[in-house]
Order: C-alpha cells, then sequence, then structure tokens
C-alpha cells in the first residue's frame, strides 16, 4: 500500500469513528408567528435577539419544526417552514421536521384529519399523506437545506388521523399511513434518520403497543421519539414526583433498544417557567439523564417551545428573556 492510500485509508476510517454530536435542540416553530404579532426577544442584557440566533447562543445545535396541511393563518405550512429551515442553515443547526399530518395541533387527544382529505378513502389517504411529505421535503431540498431527522406523526400514542388511523380500533391502518409517510421521507432524504414519537416517555406499555403494532405490520422506522416531561407526567397520574420520571424515562429507552434495536431521542420536554431555579435543576437532570443513564442509546434531548409564555406553564422565558432554565443547555453544551 502507498503511502497516500495509507492516509486515505486512516482519514476514512477516522470519519467513520467519529462519534456524532449529543443533540440539544429546541422546537421553536412559532417563532416567525410570533414575530408577526409584533412581539420581540430579548438575551440577559435587554438586547433584540432573533429567536434562532439566541437558541445558538445557548449552545443548542439542532431546531425542531412542525409542519401542518393546510393551516388557516399560514403558519407552519411548508413556505413558512422553509424560512426558519433557512435560519437554522445560517446558524449551523441540525434540522427535525415534525409532520403533525393535521392542519392544527396533533397530540394524543386530537389527531384531526386535514380539511382537505375529509372524504378521502384509505388508499386515497395514503397516497395524500405521502405526496404531502415528499412536497414539503423537496422544497426544502430544492433550496439546499439538509434534514436530519423527520418525525412521522406528532405524539402517536393512539396513532393519527382519526378514525381512520385510531391505533387502538385500525393498527394496520396507522401502520400503512405511518408507512407511507416513512417512504415519502426516504425516497426525497434517503439518508434523513424517520422518527416515530409518543408521550409519556416513562411508561413502556404505550411504546409497546404502537411499535409492536407497527413492527408486526413491517414498519421500518429509525428512531424512536420520547415526550419527557415530569409535570405532564404528575398530572396524568403517570409518576408521583419528578424524580420518578427522570429515573424511569432512561429505562424505558435501554429497554427499548434491547427489544427493538432502536436508538431514541427526547423531542420534546420542559419544565415550569415559574420555577426557574428548580426547573433548571430539573432540566440539567433530565439531560444528564439522557446523556448519561441510557448506556449510548438517547441521542439528544429538544426543549419544546422555550420561549412560549402566558397560559403554557412549561415554557423557558420571562418578560421575552430566557430564564435560568436554559442556563442547563448552556452548561451542557461546553
Amino acid at each position: 500500500m502507498t503511502f497516500s492510500a495509507m492516509m486515505l485509508l486512516l482519514s476514512l476510517v477516522g470519519k467513520a469513528q467519529e462519534a456524532e454530536p449529543f443533540w440539544l435542540g429546541a422546537d421553536i416553530s412559532g417563532t416567525t408567528a410570533m414575530e408577526a404579532r409584533g412581539q420581540r426577544l430579548y438575551n440577559t442584557k435587554g438586547e433584540i435577539r432573533e429567536n434562532t440566533a439566541l437558541m445558538a447562543e445557548y449552545g443548542l445545535n439542532a431546531v425542531r419544526l412542525r409542519v401542518w396541511v393546510n393551516p388557516r393563518d399560514g403558519f407552519c405550512n411548508k413556505e413558512d417552514v422553509l424560512e426558519m429551515a433557512k435560519r437554522a442553515r445560517y446558524h449551523g443547526m441540525a434540522l427535525m421536521l415534525d409532520f403533525h399530518y393535521s392542519d392544527w395541533w396533533a397530540d394524543p387527544g386530537k389527531q384531526h384529519i386535514p380539511a382537505s382529505w375529509q372524504y378521502m378513502k384509505y388508499d386515497e389517504m395514503k397516497y395524500a399523506l405521502a405526496a404531502h411529505t415528499r412536497d414539503v421535503l423537496q422544497l426544502l431540498k430544492d433550496h439546499h437545506i439538509d434534514v436530519k431527522w423527520v418525525q412521522v406523526g406528532n405524539e402517536t400514542t393512539h396513532g393519527f388521523l382519526w378514525p381512520m388511523g385510531k391505533a387502538e380500533e385500525n393498527m394496520e391502518q396507522y401502520a400503512g399511513l405511518t408507512q407511507a409517510g416513512c417512504q415519502a421521507v426516504k425516497a426525497v432524504y434517503p439518508d434523513a434518520k424517520v422518527i416515530i414519537h409518543l408521550d409519556g416517555g416513562c411508561d413502556p406499555k404505550r411504546f409497546d403497543f404502537i411499535f409492536d403494532g407497527l413492527r408486526k405490520h413491517g414498519v421500518r422506522w429509525d428512531i424512536i421519539g420520547l415526550s419527557v416531561y415530569p409535570y405532564w407526567d404528575q398530572e396524568a397520574g403517570l409518576e408521583k414526583d419528578t424524580e420518578g420520571t427522570i429515573r424511569d424515562f432512561p429505562l424505558n429507552i435501554k429497554r427499548m433498544y434491547e427489544k427493538y434495536g432502536t436508538e431514541s431521542m427526547v423531542v420534546e420536554t420542559g419544565v415550569e417557567a415559574k420555577k426557574p431555579v428548580e426547573g433548571k435543576a430539573t432540566m440539567k437532570a433530565i439531560i444528564d439523564a439522557a446523556r448519561n443513564n441510557c448506556d449510548g442509546h438517547c441521542l439528544g434531548v429538544f426543549y419544546w417551545a422555550p420561549e412560549l409564555e402566558g397560559p403554557y406553564p412549561l415554557g423557558a422565558f420571562e418578560n421575552h428573556r430566557p430564564t435560568i432554565i436554559m442556563d442547563a443547555f448552556k452548561e451542557a453544551s461546553k
């Protein structure tokens, strides 16, 4: 072997062995809507900051953006997502897309079919879902946006596109719709990682139900996404205290890796903004548990809407400025 060939081989081996960073991200999908209402954000010095830039200042290396089909106000449609994706690219941040497959919020309590899909049959729905997924992703690709992860559905603990894709009643159809989305992702971005995302990351039963069903019907995914919210876990009676959530979600991640051979990621989390000292400690504990207590099978942690204030209790800002909760990310990024 020549010297140059040896150096090339060593370079390739080195790149192959390069570990990805632990991803620290935030879902800041509401940024442009907030700007349209005239709201501004500031750093702790009182200087005006655009939201993506502010997240980068706190050491975040990734952004998550939701996608709605035909939102009535236009925000979180494909053009709006492209605008925010360009900002993430400017700051060198990896991008996760979260397809809700709805015109509005989709979560475990509601998975409404988009208005324009209301009267479709199952095969038509699969086609529409795949076409929508490809359309959004192709727009980003045409603008040279790299998409690292794609969620096929948001918190699909009970499936999506109800009642057609209600998992408890129509698991096979939920799986078929999911597979259509997964295939559409790979058709545009072959290297993007497909995420299936459920809430209640501390509760193994719901993950077994969905992922056993998807596996039975031949669905292929890359990453399991978890919501990890001590606040909501206690509200739902899943845990008695914060420590329970922090103890149990890593156990679930390790168990799922053994069962499905699949890495996981905390794609949503949050703590009480009105208790910033306690919140920072909790957020630090969540990040530490994800990074150090999962045998390397958790790839990152994303805060959901840290900039959100008002009735929502789990943001991380006060008076349009970050609280010390966000310091947990800054410290973890060092």
